[in-house]
């Protein structure tokens, strides 16, 4: 709708915002009437209309096939839009129009904001399978009526209450509609079982629905005036009413025809399943947070028990093997901390890349020097949890083996999401290098084959378990470059 406007007509931003509240309120127009809706706007030179947007009814059966927006119709051809726009009315006259063998009634609804008409809405109503109206649906077509009067007056849609129809009530949900003083006129089946379920044990009809309706919510003190209010239809209000282990949405819409209130419209509906289920989610993103905290805490006592059996330790190689293994266990402890303070199974790594660079490099702090470059960005846990590991070993090594004893040198981490050695750059792809400027690798070095166990577990993690591919190089200007091409969640094996 934004480029058609733009594109063709002379309405700014504030007319394109109104026609954008109306658009996601006007299923509610489109539910009442049975009715097609395409909203036409005068082109910027006046010769012509453009069809910026279309709804079809969930009531009834559509007028239109095909899609209609983008479409331009030339001033003359359609008289009851120009009746419309230059009159500025609701116009019904005329014969219904053949469509295909069906046959079409058409009425034309001005968009007025601000006493300006922006457009006209088209009501195109289905009439094959017209039949005698029931209470239902007379009491729809005089809410559509209603509501219909309001656009044309520019008082519907409300500013400030955008609508969702996600989350809104519907008109088949459930509808009620009050007079000017709040009482019960007509009650859908939906929304009389909705209430049923609150724990009403009488017909709506004829009761004061604000004041039920806070007689069936549980007892808090004084009586929430506000829900007085919303249930009442005083405002345009919604609002959530729980009681007897049922929840019910509420939407009020007060209707002003003629800019008197002479009652409203409320919409409800039931999503007791809905919030039992929500409230699941969070026991158990809870739960989730708490065991990751858990794990998090046990792997540091582990890594704590290593560290003193490491300083009791006579031989210098099991010292240095608990000292490795502390430092795997940390890397792993620092991924579920991350976890523990997340709503879902996702990390940022690139956090937990500097806590392990960090860890890493605290070894030698006077001599060597860490920094990473570039995003790792979000990642599934299943990937952050072993490339943590990956991290630690790679640099690790780098420590233990790229520079001579005494000498200052520097390692430095790199991460490029998106790309991928020979490949197209790709959002689904991490490329991670580790590179160093120590003494580069031993002659006949094969990565592939040799190297110590911290070597074997890389490659049996990059491989294996992330999918990806690992290389070690001779970097440019001396040292070892250390790459990793990872594919992400959607191209693992």
């Amino acid at each position: 709708m934004n480029d058609l406007v733009r594109q063709h007509t002379a309405l700014g931003d504030p007319d394109l915002k109104w026609l954008h509240l109306l658009v996601s309120e006007w299923q509610l127009l489109s539910d009442l009437s049975f009715a097609d809706l395409v909203l036409w706007v005068p082109t910027r030179d006046g010769t012509r209309y453009v069809s910026v947007a279309q709804m079809r009814p969930n009531t009834g059966p559509t007028s239109y096939q095909d899609d209609m927006v983008g479409h331009l119709v030339p001033r003359g051809r359609r008289p009851l839009l120009d009746a419309a726009l230059d009159e500025g009315r609701i116009v019904r006259e005329g014969d219904p129009e053949w469509r295909e063998e069906v046959p079409v009634r058409v009425e034309s609804i001005p968009v007025r904001r601000e006493g300006r008409i922006l457009g006209v809405i088209a009501r195109n109503t289905n009439l094959l399978t017209v039949r005698t109206p029931s209470r239902l649906e007379l009491t729809y077509l005089q809410s559509a009526s209603d509501l219909a009067q309001m656009i044309a007056a520019g008082s519907f849609p409300f500013p400030g209450q955008p609508g969702d129809t996600d989350v809104s009530p519907r008109v088949g949900d459930g509808l009620i509609r009050l007079d000017a003083e709040g009482v019960v006129q007509y009650a859908s089946p939906n929304a009389l079982s909705a209430y049923h379920r609150l724990g009403l044990n009488a017909d709506l009809v004829g009761l004061h629905l604000g004041e039920a309706t806070t007689e069936l919510a549980p007892s808090r003190g004084p009586v929430d005036e506000a829900m007085v209010k919303l249930a009442s239809g005083w405002a345009p209000r919604a609002a959530e009413v729980e009681g007897n282990d049922c929840v019910v949405q509420l939407r009020a819409i007060p209707l002003q025809p003629k800019g008197n209130r002479i009652g409203s419209l409320v919409l409800l509906r039931d999503i007791t399943e809905v919030r039992h289920r929500e409230r699941e989610l969070l026991t158990k993103d809870a739960t989730i947070r708490e065991i990751h905290h858990r794990v998090k805490n046990n792997l540091q006592t582990v890594a704590a028990l290593l560290r003193l059996q490491a300083r009791r330790m006579d031989s210098d190689r099991g010292r240095e093997a608990l000292n490795e293994a502390v430092r795997r266990v940390g890397s792993i402890a620092i991924v579920h901390e991350t976890l523990s303070q997340n709503l879902d199974e996702r990390v940022q790594f690139d956090e937990i890349a500097d806590r392990v660079l960090a860890m890493v490099t605290d070894m030698s702090p006077d001599l060597v020097t860490g920094r990473r470059t570039g995003r790792f960005g979000i990642l599934d846990a299943e990937v952050a949890t072993p490339l943590a590991m990956v991290l630690t070993e790679v640099l690790q090594n780098a420590l233990e083996h790229a520079f001579l004893p005494g000498t200052h040198g520097r390692v430095e981490v790199g991460a490029v999401r998106g790309g991928g050695t020979g490949r197209e750059a790709s959002g689904s792809r991490l490329l991670v290098t580790v590179q160093d400027d120590g003494r580069g690798l031993p002659e006949g070095f094969d990565p592939r084959r040799g190297g110590n166990l911290g070597l074997q577990i890389v490659r049996t993690l990059v491989e294996g378990e992330l999918g990806g591919t690992f290389d070690m190089v001779l970097a440019a200007g001396g040292g070892t470059r250390v790459i990793f091409d990872l594919p992400l969640a959607a191209e693992k094996p």
